[in-house]
């Protein structure tokens, strides 16, 4: 097996429903814990870089 099968695996399991959920809660966790870090003070910002990500990542 090489790079590129690995390659194709990985993207295969984020882009299927279970790959969605996993990174909808990991990218949760992460805008939870910026948001706390920061006070709230860049809430706006943090959530508009969450919802890029997401937009890039599985298959929502």
């Amino acid at each position: 097996m090489g790079l590129d099968d690995l390659t194709n695996k990985a993207k295969d399991a984020v882009n299927s429903d279970k790959g969605e959920e996993f990174s909808d809660q990991g990218l949760d966790k992460a805008t939870d814990f910026a948001n706390d870090k920061t006070g709230g003070k860049f809430e706006d910002q943090i959530n508009q870089g969450r919802d890029g990500v997401d937009g890039k990542l599985g298959n929502d």
